[in-house]
């Protein structure tokens, strides 16, 4: 007796309409400066001494690659910059997470005056934060070390709102029917409404992850501990150094790069289903 197998039913491939021909060539004009990146990363450094350097380099050389890991500390700056990322993504993705449920779904005095306060704190420039901040920052010790580039990002007004909005627009019942089968509040949010809140958090993940991995400004300022340099601020000092090894610069340009895209790959679907369904048109 032979067991047949079932087949999977095959995909069906829509035809292109008209935005795929407007948006090919808008994606194309985006891709074009990496790929001239990773190019640069590889051609040999007569070629991009030259003007104009030429786009595609006659022949491939990894001698950026070589020089940026045998003489920079290009893996612990990489480690750090792992470090604040990670630490940032599950604070925001615990905190935010959690205060946005409640400024969704509890009520308690001042709800709406503490939403609108933590939503006013946006329109504060960054610049203005600085010095006190860095005043803070010294009398807490954390001046040239690590925790000067984690602590900012532990929480953020952006995560709390849009955690808050995609929270709204849940249905009600779901939390209702919880409370008819016993479930008390935490169980609620562990349990119901956190499993179905999967592209919010991946969509916060990926904010917090752009946003702590590419930050340069404040880490310049407060950390000056070469132990302590994240990776956009070692590149930095970097390429201060060796203004014309262009394709080391490249090379270390691709090492930061190159995680970011991975990460987006792996969580776009979530990114495009939060901003199709949540509350950030609320």
């Amino acid at each position: 007796m032979t067991i047949v197998k079932p087949t999977r039913p095959r995909r069906k491939w829509k035809r292109p309409s008209g935005w795929h021909l407007f948006l090919f060539p808008v994606a194309l004009l985006f891709l074009l400066p990496f790929v001239q990146m990773f190019l640069a990363s590889v051609s040999p450094e007569k070629e991009l001494a030259t003007y104009p350097p030429p786009f595609v380099p006659s022949h491939l050389s990894l001698d950026g690659f070589i020089k940026l890991f045998n003489e920079s500390d290009v893996l612990l700056w990489l480690l750090n910059t792992v470090i604040v990322s990670s630490t940032a993504i599950v604070s925001h993705l615990v905190l935010c997470s959690l205060a946005g449920y409640g400024f969704a779904r509890l009520t308690f005095r001042g709800k709406s005056f503490g939403f609108f306060a933590i939503l006013a704190t946006i329109m504060i420039p960054t610049q203005l934060l600085m010095i006190p901040t860095y005043v803070l920052f010294a009398r807490l010790g954390l001046i040239d070390t690590l925790g000067a580039a984690i602590v900012p990002w532990l929480a953020s007004a952006f995560g709390i709102f849009l955690m808050r909005q995609f929270f709204v627009s849940l249905p009600l019942e779901l939390e209702e029917s919880g409370m008819l089968d016993g479930c008390n509040r935490w169980q609620i949010f562990f349990r119901i409404v956190l499993p179905l809140a999967k592209p919010a958090l991946a969509t916060l993940a990926i904010f917090t992850l752009l946003g702590s991995w590419n930050d340069l400004v404040w880490p310049l300022i407060a950390i000056n501990d070469e132990g302590a340099f994240t990776l956009q601020l070692g590149l930095a000092n970097f390429q201060g150094v060796r203004r014309t090894e262009w394709s080391l610069l490249m090379a270390g340009n691709v090492v930061a790069t190159l995680p970011l895209i991975l990460f987006f790959l792996a969580a776009q679907r979530q990114f495009i289903a939060t901003m199709t369904f949540s509350g950030l048109k609320g």
